[in-house]
């Protein structure tokens, strides 16, 4: 149940967590530098990055299970400290790496984990069979998680985390190993979690999973966050592009393109490119010039702002695996 203080730090409409300037090194690497952003309650938060970015170090400490450096975290309008109890009891997390015991049955395991937070009795059994029939899995619940393919253990992975009804959930690379079935489930039971209340932090490497999911974005590369934005917003950051070629040839026209605003390159392959923030503008005002001046469009190529380009401006390399 929420407290009557976290149900008026709710109404306040302040953030759910707050990350301050978190930092953490491991002898000589260092894993986190100085990172900082904010989730409000109810959201979808994405956390893009690579492989050893600082994601799961990041969640770690979120979730108390690492000490940080330096830095605050802020759960609820709280400090948040690792032996905080009250605070961790907010928290739920499914860990990159899965969590889970083999010998036991899908229920035990569930049953297990509720038990960590106090969940015990008529209630465990009711969470449980309502975990496992919205993950699928209610005809598996007798079966031992060492018979599991890996979708299915990705998915009680999940449902582990849910058995105390976090306020906050972190997911760390969920989708790990799974095929386009569990992971079209899994999407499907985060969005129902997040529709029922839950907020979420998503971590990913998968650019498509963390735009299909999150509205806004954290872009994280060697223990820096990059950029922290709406994904509209992080694809403003670069201009789209538009190429084209015209019969007959431009060049005696280049003038009223500049003239016009569009500033235009010629290319290698005889044609001309430009880069503007509005390309369904830009593009009227490119068809407009060539049709007043009676020339045909004979090659047209548009390239829009993706977040692949956007983490490629940012970070100066491409996403590891």
């Amino acid at each position: 149940m929420i407290g009557v203080g976290e149900i008026q730090y709710f109404l306040m409409g302040a953030p759910l967590l707050e990350v301050q300037d978190v930092r953490k090194s491991f002898g000589p690497t260092v894993a986190l530098v100085g990172v900082s952003f904010h989730v409000e309650a109810g959201e979808i938060f994405g956390l893009l990055g690579p492989n050893g970015a600082g994601k799961t170090t990041l969640l770690s400490i979120i979730a108390g299970l690492l000490a940080a450096d330096s830095g605050r975290i802020f759960v609820a309008g709280r400090p948040f400290e690792a032996g905080d109890r009250a605070a961790r009891r907010l928290i739920g997390i499914v860990p990159q790496e899965l969590a889970l015991y083999g010998e036991l049955t899908a229920a035990e395991n569930l049953r297990f984990f509720g038990e960590l937070y106090g969940v015990r009795g008529a209630e465990a059994q009711r969470r449980c069979s309502q975990i496992l029939e919205a993950l699928g899995l209610e005809d598996r619940a007798a079966q031992r998680v060492n018979t599991f393919s890996g979708g299915m253990v990705r998915r009680l992975n999940l449902g582990a985390a849910l058995m105390h009804q976090p306020r906050l959930l972190l997911l760390d690379e969920p989708t790990t190993g799974v095929d386009p079935q569990s992971r079209h489930r899994l999407f499907e039971q985060i969005r129902r979690l997040n529709a029922a209340g839950t907020t979420i932090v998503y971590t990913s490497h998968y650019m498509e999973e963390v735009q299909a999911l999150c509205r806004r974005i954290g872009i994280i590369d060697h223990g820096r966050l990059a950029a922290c934005d709406t994904v509209p917003n992080l694809l403003r950051i670069l201009p789209a592009r538009l190429r084209f070629r015209a019969t007959p040839p431009l060049d005696h026209v280049a003038d009223e393109f500049i003239r016009s605003g569009l500033s235009i390159q010629p290319t290698a392959a005889g044609g001309w490119e430009l880069e503007c923030a509005d390309l369904p503008e830009a593009l009227a005002r490119v068809v407009g010039i060539l049709q007043r001046r009676g020339l045909d469009l004979s090659y047209l190529e548009t390239e829009e702002a993706n977040l692949e380009r956007v983490f490629l401006h940012l970070t100066g390399h491409q996403l590891r695996d």
